[in-house]
C-alpha cells in the first residue's frame, strides 16, 4: 500500500451515520467534543463560516465546497462569526441514520456528509499526522467529488435497501479523495507528516520506509531515494515533517507494532524480529520511548479502549449506530473479513534479523481516555 493508505488503515475509520444539516436565518454552532473523530462534508447550497481550534483564520464555505476535518479538533460553523455560538447538543437531537437535522426552519444552507470514529491506542498519534482542515474549493477538484456527493444525497432521500451501507462506502471514498486532492495541491505551508508527503522528494523517502520498515535504513540510503544530498535531505525532511528521518522510521515501526499488539496474537519477540530488531529487549525499550508504554502495558490498554469505543454519541447530536461492519480496506475498496493479515504485515513477517535504525521519536502520545463521541 501507499503511505496514506497505510495510515488510514491503521486508524480503521468507521462511518457511523451519513446525514444532512439544513439551516435558515442566523445561526452559530460550536462542536466542542471531537475526540477521535474525522469529518467529511460537502456544501450543497448556501454559505457559512468554519473555524477550527488552532487555526488562526476562519474559512468561508460556499456552495460546492467540500471540507474534511481530519484531526479531531473542536470547531465551529456559523452564518456570522460575530454571533454567540450554542453547543451542538442543544441543536441536534438524537436522530436515526440518514436523517436531516433542520435548524431555524432551514432553507438557506444545506450540508451533507459523514463522520468517522477511529479506533486503536495509537489513534491520537495518527490523527496528528493529518492536517487540521482540508478545504476543496477548486471547481475541477469539486467535480471529482461531485459523483460521491450526489449519490450520497440520493441514498439519503430514497431510503433504498442497503442504503446505509452504500452511503458509508461513499463517505469513505469522499474522505480518501479529499485527502488525495489536498496532497496534489502540494501545500507549501505547514509542518507535519502530511505536508512532507505532499513533497515529491520527501514522499519518495517516506514511501521507501513504508515499503520496507524492517530494513536497516541509513540517512544516506533515504537521501538517495529522495535524489538529494544527505545534508540537504536531512534538513528539508526535518523542516517539512517536524522530525528527523530516523525518528520517523522508529515511530512508524512502533505504530505498526502497536497495531499488531492490538489485532494479532503474535508474540512480542516475533513482532520485534519482523520490524528489524535483533532482540525483544531492544524492541521493548524503543517501543516504550515512542509510545509511552511497554508492549505488555499497551496490549492491556486495548481492552479499555474497546469498551469505551462502544459508548459515545455521534457528531451532529445523532445517536451512534454501532458499526458492525469491518473497517474499510483502502487498498481494495472493499470490506475485508477480519482478522485477515494485511500485506504490509505479511511482508514484515518475512523479515529476518535486521537491526533497528535511528533514534525513536521521544514524544509520547496523548493518553487515550474514554472515547466521547458527541457532536
Amino acid at each position: 500500500m501507499d503511505p496514506l493508505s497505510d495510515v488510514l488503515s491503521l486508524l480503521k475509520p468507521r462511518s457511523y451515520v451519513s446525514s444532512g444539516f439544513d439551516a435558515g436565518g442566523e445561526w452559530s454552532i460550536q462542536f466542542s467534543t471531537q475526540h477521535e473523530l474525522i469529518k467529511c462534508y460537502a456544501v450543497i447550497s448556501g454559505e457559512c463560516w468554519l473555524s477550527v481550534e488552532g487555526v488562526p483564520d476562519a474559512v468561508r464555505l460556499e456552495t460546492g465546497d467540500c471540507f474534511v476535518l481530519p484531526s479531531g479538533r473542536p470547531f465551529r460553523l456559523a452564518s456570522d462569526m460575530a454571533l454567540t455560538p450554542v453547543e451542538a447538543g442543544a441543536v441536534f437531537p438524537p436522530a436515526r441514520a440518514g436523517g436531516v437535522v433542520t435548524h431555524n426552519g432551514g432553507g438557506d444552507f444545506f450540508l451533507v456528509g459523514s463522520r468517522f470514529g477511529v479506533s486503536g491506542n495509537q489513534a491520537g498519534m495518527l490523527l496528528k499526522m493529518l492536517p487540521p482542515i482540508v478545504h476543496i474549493r477548486r471547481e475541477s477538484d469539486q467535480a471529482a467529488l461531485r459523483w460521491s456527493v450526489e449519490r450520497m444525497m440520493q441514498e439519503l432521500r430514497e431510503k433504498q435497501p442497503g442504503g446505509t451501507l452504500v452511503a458509508q462506502h461513499l463517505a469513505h471514498m469522499m474522505l480518501v479523495q479529499a485527502l488525495r486532492l489536498h496532497l496534489s495541491e502540494r501545500p507549501e505551508t505547514g509542518v507535519g507528516w502530511f505536508f512532507a508527503l505532499a513533497d515529491k522528494q520527501m514522499a519518495a523517502a517516506i514511501t521507501a520506509i513504508h515499503d520496507d520498515p524492517a530494513h536497516r535504513w541509513s540517512l544516506h540510503e533515504l537521501s538517495e531515494r529522495a535524489g538529494m544530498s544527505r545534508s540537504t535531505f536531512a534538513q528539508k525532511f526535518k523542516a517539512r515533517a517536524g522530525e528527523t528521518p530516523m525518528e520517523y522510521l522508529a515511530r512508524w515501526r512502533m505504530l505498526l507494532a502497536g497495531d499488531r499488539l492490538e489485532n494479532s496474537s503474535d508474540a512480542t519477540s516475533v513482532i520485534a524480529l519482523s520490524l528489524g530488531y535483533e532482540s525483544e529487549s531492544a524492541f521493548s525499550t524503543a517501543f516504550k520511548r515512542v509510545m509511552g508504554f511497554s508492549p505488555r502495558q499497551y496490549s492491556r490498554r486495548q481492552g479499555l479502549a474497546s469498551a469505551s469505543y462502544e459508548q459515545g454519541a455521534t457528531a451532529f447530536g445523532e445517536r451512534r449506530l454501532l458499526d458492525r461492519h469491518a473497517p474499510f480496506d483502502y487498498a481494495r475498496n472493499s470490506v475485508p473479513t477480519p482478522p485477515s493479515r494485511s500485506k504490509p504485515h505479511r511482508a514484515l513477517d518475512e523479515a529476518r534479523g535486521k537491526g533497528g535504525g535511528g533514534q525513536p521519536d521521544r514524544s509520547h502520545p496523548a493518553r487515550q481516555g474514554r472515547a466521547e463521541l458527541n457532536s
